[in-house]
């Protein structure tokens, strides 16, 4: 085959790494930047925060960020025992570390400020059973109950199953369980042991009932249903709880009123509950009639490039020369990015307000249909980095904190040509079933009749997504007597 020549035109995309930063900046969680910021502050010594006396010294670029400290001197030029820096420090700045008159420290105070860490369940637990009077054997069998528990305080394993998993030599049988189970069941809290939701409440019912003496008629049938018809009060079949009970109406109205006063998970009180904080990256407020969109100071990185370090790399002197030349860039490409990831989320927050006015005047109902593509179109942007932008960031607004992903939602088609929001047909469904007649809940099948009504067609199935996605019970289970 005689050889050719051919030419092909193609086109491809390159990212730069000043692009791929600004990519991954802007898809990170105020969280995640600052953490991404602390490690490049380890890696670059030329990228450094500013700190208050930096900021008295200077006015600051837009977003609390500049290349440059207005000072030739660098921090670290000022040595820290300086006395002409300490006489600037304002005079009660130590008086927290201070001691107490007589040269000693306060030891009080200083236990006032730290947090006791609040025993588990564990715990608890085997301290109840160091006061016991229990013999070494038994002791050590509810122990190893004790250990067999889980976070709600609830034995998952059988006896059996506890039984078989002991070595030979030990020689525990069931019955030695069974009665280092009911030692365990006395503890507090009450209910604690439990085998199954039933037995839980029945054990509260019976400590109830040894404490207060309390033997009548509406403990009587609580502790029977909790017992032997648990199934069916929780599946709001009245009828048939009345017929296997006896009980009238007003008698299963009190011991219902009864049960639900009882906690099913009794050891969830010892749980360790790690605090989520969400820190907001934009403000709203109203001024003068207009909703305003303005960044959250507190959530934004005070960033810098040491001034000392840029002349130093200035000045070649070899490979050291163009390792800090090259610091040096990527400092400021950080700086940069960072208010530009700032500045795209103030503008992507400010369209969102200026669409969802009726949301902040008039609640969740007022919420209007908006999809990604109408911020791109208004702000020249492609979809995905409005869905960056959109993605764990967050809005303080006076109804609440929302993430901006939020406001974004698909709609329905009503009678009139119009389209309502998903998120407000989910406020309507809330409105209508806080203000149904609990006797006579609204189905699915209702809801859809009477949104219908109101023109907005939804689909029976539709709405009862809706009513999952608010953890609304189904019609069965908000019945009452």
């Amino acid at each position: 085959m005689k050889p050719t020549l051919q030419f092909r035109l193609s086109q491809h995309l390159t990212l730069t790494p000043q692009l791929q930063q600004s990519i991954r900046l802007l898809q990170l969680s105020t969280v995640e930047l600052n953490q991404e910021i602390e490690r490049l502050l380890m890696e670059n010594p030329i990228l450094e925060r500013e700190d208050g006396e930096s900021d008295a010294a200077g006015p600051a670029q837009a977003g609390g960020m500049r290349e440059e400290a207005p000072s030739g001197t660098s921090a670290e030029e000022v040595p820290q025992g300086d006395p002409e820096r300490n006489e600037q420090l304002p005079a009660d700045f130590a008086a927290p570390w201070r001691g107490t008159e007589d040269g000693g420290t306060d030891d009080n105070s200083e236990r006032n400020q730290t947090a006791p860490d609040l025993p588990t369940l564990r715990d608890h637990l085997m301290g109840e059973l160091a006061l016991t009077n229990l013999g070494t054997r038994d002791r050590a069998l509810v122990g190893l109950l004790i250990d067999a528990l889980d976070d709600d305080g609830y034995l998952t394993q059988s006896l059996e199953d506890i039984a078989a998993l002991m070595s030979a030599e030990a020689d525990v049988t069931v019955e030695e369980l069974a009665i280092a189970l009911r030692h365990l069941q006395n503890f507090e809290p009450a209910g604690v042991g439990a085998r199954a939701p039933g037995e839980c409440l029945a054990l509260q019912i019976r400590a109830m009932q040894e404490s207060t003496a309390d033997a009548g008629a509406t403990t009587a049938l609580a502790l029977d249903i909790c017992e032997q018809h648990l199934k069916l009060l929780a599946s709001r079949d009245y009828v048939r709880l009345k017929s296997v009970t006896g009980a009238d109406d007003e008698a299963l109205r009190a011991a219902q009123a009864l049960i639900r006063g009882l906690n099913p998970r009794p050891g969830a009180a010892f749980a360790k509950v790690e605090a989520r904080y969400v820190i907001p990256d934009v403000v709203v407020r109203k001024v003068k009639g207009v909703w305003r969109v303005s960044l959250n100071q507190e959530a934004m990185p005070r960033l810098r490039v040491n001034r000392l370090y840029a002349e130093l790399a200035a000045r070649p002197r070899g490979s050291g020369g163009n390792a800090l030349a090259t610091q040096l860039q990527e400092a400021r490409w950080l700086i940069k990015n960072v208010l530009q990831r700032f500045d795209t989320i103030l503008r992507v927050s400010q369209a969102i307000v200026d669409r969802q006015r009726s949301f902040l005047e008039h609640g969740e109902v007022a919420m209007r249909p908006m999809v990604l593509r109408e911020i791109a179109d208004v702000l020249g942007v492609h979809e995905s980095t409005i869905s960056r932008v959109t993605t764990q960031k967050y809005m303080a607004t006076p109804r609440g904190t929302y993430e901006l992903k939020y406001f974004f939602g698909s709609h329905v088609a009503t009678d009139t040509g119009g389209a309502a929001s998903s998120t407000a047909i989910r406020a309507l469904i809330k409105q209508l079933v806080a203000a149904e007649n609990s006797k006579a809940p609204l189905s699915d099948s209702r809801l859809s009749q009477i949104l219908a009504e109101q023109g907005i067609v939804v689909a029976r199935r539709t709405v009862a997504k809706y009513r999952e996605s608010l953890q609304i019970p189904p019609v069965n289970q908000r019945k009452s007597l």
